[in-house]
C-alpha cells in the first residue's frame, strides 16, 4: 500500500478504530513527533510492512490508554491483549523495537519460530493448538484456510499455531510430541500450565475435525 506510514492519530476515535480494524496494531505515543524515538519510531514502521503502525501526539489519546510520552503499545485481538515498550528506559532503536513487534505479534495463527516463541510463551492464554505441517505441500494453503476458520471459534482460549516441519529448529518439537515427518499432518494441543497434551494425526484438516479435537481436549 502508498499510505505513509505510520498513520496519525489525531482523536481517541481514530485511535479505537485503528486498533479494532487489525490483527495485530502498533502505536506509538510521542510528545514531540520530531523526537530521536519518534524518528526510530518510523524507520521500524517501514520495515515491517505487514503491521499497520500509527503515531498519536494528542493528550486525550495518551491519557485514554494510560501511557505516558514515548511509549510504544502493541495491541493484538487474538488474546486482547498489550504490550508496552517504553522508549525512555534504555536505548530502544529501531532494531529493538522490530524485534518487540515480531516476539508479540501473536494472530489468529500464529507461524513458530525462535521470536515468535516467546510471545506464544508469555500469553496468557494456556492452551496452544499445534497444526504441523509441511509448508511447501501444495495442500498447505487449503489446509491454512480451514485451520484458520477454526481459530476464529477460539479467540481468546487457544492460540492456534502453525509449525513447520521443514524447519530444522522445529524437529525438536516432533520428537516432544513423539511424531515422525511420515504422520504428517498433525494437529497437537498443549496446556502449558502442567505440560498435558494431546496429538491427533490427520490426513486432512477439517473445522469439525479441529472442534472435536479442541473440545475433547478442553473437557
Amino acid at each position: 500500500s502508498t499510505t505513509e506510514k505510520p498513520i496519525l492519530l489525531n482523536n481517541i476515535a481514530d485511535a479505537e478504530a485503528f486498533v479494532s480494524s487489525a490483527e495485530v496494531a502498533v502505536i506509538g505515543f510521542f510528545q514531540d513527533p520530531q523526537s530521536p524515538e519518534a524518528d526510530q519510531f518510523r524507520l521500524a514502521a517501514g520495515q515491517v510492512p505487514e503491521v499497520p503502525f500509527g503515531l498519536s501526539i494528542s493528550a486525550a489519546v495518551l491519557s485514554h490508554y494510560g501511557v505516558s510520552a514515548s511509549t510504544v503499545a502493541l495491541f493484538r485481538t487474538v488474546d486482547n491483549d498489550r504490550r508496552d515498550l517504553d522508549m525512555n528506559s534504555r536505548e530502544v532503536d529501531a532494531k529493538k523495537l522490530i524485534r518487540f513487534v515480531r516476539m508479540n505479534e501473536l494472530r489468529l495463527v500464529t507461524e513458530y519460530d525462535p521470536v515468535t516463541a516467546i510471545g506464544v510463551m508469555q500469553s496468557s492464554v494456556q492452551f496452544n493448538l499445534l497444526l504441523i505441517t509441511d509448508k511447501m505441500s501444495p495442500k498447505h494453503p487449503e489446509r491454512m484456510r480451514k485451520f484458520r476458520a477454526a481459530a476464529e471459534l477460539y479467540k481468546g482460549k487457544i492460540l492456534f499455531i502453525l509449525l513447520d516441519s521443514n524447519l530444522k529448529s522445529n524437529e525438536r518439537v516432533l520428537s516432544y510430541f513423539q511424531l515422525k515427518k511420515s504422520q504428517l499432518p498433525a494437529l497437537a494441543v498443549f496446556h502449558t500450565p502442567d505440560d498435558e497434551h494431546d496429538v491427533l494425526t490427520v490426513d486432512e484438516i477439517s473445522i469439525e475435525r479441529v472442534q472435536d479435537f479442541c473440545n475433547r481436549f478442553l473437557q
